[in-house]
């Protein structure tokens, strides 16, 4: 990717050397790309979940349920969004680290691409904040390690972000390449879109009406594959910044953290009623249209046959 000339996001928080401290509040859900899990939703109502994205981590707690927000359904919502309160001093200044200024670099141009198609429709895009950590960290999702992989916790619009991860995407999923990486940034961002729209918070809903586990799997898993073709949205609309063959390294690494991919290595066998992030198919079938699209509105994973994800 062509970063060298690109700003460096301020809303970095660098907590490495903190480590978890208990669990936060109940009743938010948090969402990640893939991970180092067991794999599949262990139980749909337990407090606490660590779900396998593929390749990120997904965070997911359903004690309190949210209450409240309309489907979005990928376009850009029609009240008014406001931003969310302040979690604490960000880090301004430039990121030294090589791999943190990457990642600083590319959450500016989230920034920027999801402030210009929020100011297209009227509206204010409320940027999350990355936090950096390293082995453990609390949010307002509880603790987490770093096993469960990067995850974003809506509880306080943030990003947690183990950068030894992606390090692991390289070895452990054969997915190496600045691009992989930055597509685990833009399917985080994915989730923080969901929730600014209150997509997370009605899929918490229907979550707790669900009649199967199944049931609520799949719904877990069409969040899931929109985050993914939201980064293929941001992709899109980054095309001068992409270097030849960068698109392929994030269909690689979206295949090899299908659920399929991972089910069929680590227990020889396919689950589809255990997906909870989508096969390798899907995965890459929904980054490469909102890559082909630029267009959030053709991300509407939820209004349409499990058929036809």
């Amino acid at each position: 990717m062509k970063l060298d000339d690109q700003r460096e996001s301020s809303n970095i928080e660098n907590r490495r050397g903190e480590g978890g401290k208990g669990f936060g509040r109940a009743g938010q859900q948090a969402g990640g790309v893939g991970g180092r899990g067991t794999g599949g939703l262990i139980a749909t109502f337990l407090p606490l979940i660590f779900s396998k994205f593929g390749i990120f981590g997904v965070v997911i707690v359903l004690g309190g349920m949210f209450l409240f927000g309309n489907l979005g359904g990928g376009g850009v919502p029609t009240s008014q969004v406001t931003a969310p309160p302040a979690q604490g001093a960000a880090t301004t200044a430039p990121q030294t680290n090589a791999t943190d200024s990457f990642v600083a670099k590319v959450l500016a141009t989230t920034e920027d691409t999801w402030g210009a198609i929020f100011k297209a429709s009227g509206q204010t895009y409320p940027a999350p904040t990355l936090v950096l950590f390293q082995g453990s960290v609390s949010s307002a999702c509880g603790s987490a390690s770093s096993a469960s992989g990067p995850f974003y916790c809506p509880g306080d619009q943030k990003i947690y972000l183990d950068t030894a991860f992606f390090d692991e995407l390289s070895r452990r999923f054969g997915a190496p390449g600045d691009f992989a990486a930055a597509y685990v940034i833009a399917h985080e961002v994915g989730h923080h879109i969901q929730t600014v729209l209150g997509t997370s918070q009605e899929v918490t809903r229907m979550q707790a009406r669900a009649g199967t586990r199944t049931e609520a799997n799949q719904l877990l898993m069409r969040l899931e594959l929109q985050a993914d073709c939201y980064a293929g949205v941001w992709a899109a609309r980054n095309r001068d910044l992409l270097d030849s063959g960068d698109f392929a390294e994030g269909v690689r690494a979206a295949e090899a953290i299908g659920d399929d991919t991972l089910q069929r290595k680590s227990q020889g066998r396919v689950v589809p009623d255990s997906f909870t992030h989508g096969s390798a198919d899907q995965r890459i079938r929904w980054l490469t249209k909102g890559f082909e699209t630029g267009d959030p509105n053709a991300c509407d994973t939820f209004g349409i046959p499990a058929s036809r994800l």
